[in-house]
């Protein structure tokens, strides 16, 4: 059974709404690294006109080696605090964690650098109070800093500084162009509902992991036996759950989802039963399916929902304005440095408190 539920992860833990936002906005990254076709309005350069420590350029805003290695350094040791130091031999399809880990700081480095220009393009500035914050989170952060690491790092006070006030002003753009977006969510486009399932698949999978569709002979079994299994929950009243523990070819049995979460088909019929009713027998992509409703209303679920729907239309609205801002920028990447950027495997580097630091002054 596919649930095409919403879910948000970051490996960086960055204070919470910013770390959604900037994983749902489109990756500066590919724009950096890759050419468009002269007519999608991306404007990527590549120059030798760099300066020794410029790692790319956006707009008017560059990012050099020592900040691209502060979020580098803390996020590697995030994950291995977590993991362990071994972690780093993972690879995946070629591809190994080091160089993923790379091109995900290098992508969310350059939104918060970009939402900084959009800021400074609107208008927005932090006050007073939020540059003695700036000033507070940096002082904490370095002073944790042992002689090692400001060393390995090659960072300053100042360095840290305008990370933290670009990472603020990335956030206070953010609440400004939302600010009037309230849409009235109702009960039942929030509402979540939880169901139990029996599913008959139409389809197998050969060695290679390919799909191989049932032939119409096959597919008519299905459904009767589908329909049989229905009359046996129905009709004879047995137990629906040892039902779909006899016969589903889904290991879940139970479901809790809103809307716009599951197949169409499979969510339709689900949302219009009453609770305990069975449905008919339902086709989707993947089999055909029996559904009983457990629960039609939650109402904590419910307005937990509305919270989350409120903030998607909140981040796809300003999503809109970001995309359209990024198109007016040149974008310029230093190839040959940004190679040349490995993570510090040092024992004596440990610092992972620079996104902790950010919070406990800029709390959500």
């Amino acid at each position: 059974m596919e649930y095409k539920g919403k879910r948000y992860n970051s490996h960086l833990r960055t204070p919470g709404r910013l770390a959604v936002l900037l994983g749902c906005l489109s990756l500066v990254v590919l724009m950096l690294t890759g050419c468009g076709d002269g007519e999608s309005g991306t404007r990527v350069v590549f120059t030798t006109g760099f300066g020794k420590d410029e790692v790319f350029r956006i707009g008017g805003a560059t990012c050099t080696v020592p900040e691209m290695i502060v979020y580098l350094t803390n996020t590697q040791n995030q994950y291995e605090s977590v993991y362990g130091p071994e972690v780093w031999n993972i690879s995946r399809e070629g591809v190994t964690l080091e160089e993923n880990v790379k091109d995900t700081v290098l992508a969310k480095i350059a939104q918060i650098k970009t939402m900084y220009l959009l800021a400074q393009d609107r208008g927005v500035a932090l006050d007073e109070a939020e540059e003695k914050k700036v000033e507070q989170a940096a002082a904490e952060y370095y002073d944790s800093l042992n002689d090692t690491e400001k060393e390995e790092m090659a960072v300053t006070t100042d360095i840290i500084e305008q990370l933290y006030r670009e990472y603020a002003l990335a956030d206070k753009i953010y609440r400004h162009i939302i600010q009037d977006v309230n849409p009235e969510i109702s009960d039942d486009e929030a509402r979540t509902i939880t169901v139990q399932h029996i599913l008959f698949r139409t389809y197998t999978m050969d060695g290679a992991g390919n799909r191989i569709e049932y032939s119409i002979e096959m597919k008519q079994e299905a459904y009767q036996k589908a329909a049989e299994v229905r009359r046996e929950a129905v009709e004879e009243g047995q137990d629906f759950v040892d039902l779909a523990s006899r016969y589903s070819d889904d290991g879940t049995i139970t479901y809790s989802f809103g809307k716009g979460e599951m197949d169409s088909g499979f969510e339709e019929a689900a949302f219009s039963l009453e609770t305990e009713e069975i449905s008919q027998v339902i086709e989707t992509e993947v089999g055909y399916h029996i559904i009983k409703c457990l629960s039609t209303f939650d109402r904590e679920q419910t307005d937990l929902n509305k919270l989350e729907i409120v903030e998607e239309r909140r981040r796809e609205v300003f999503g809109q304005e970001y995309d359209a801002f990024v198109e007016t920028l040149v974008r310029q990447l230093n190839t040959k440095l940004w190679d040349e950027i490995a993570l510090l495997h040092d024992e004596r580097v440990t610092t992972a408190g620079f996104f902790d630091i950010y919070a406990k002054y800029f709390p959500d």
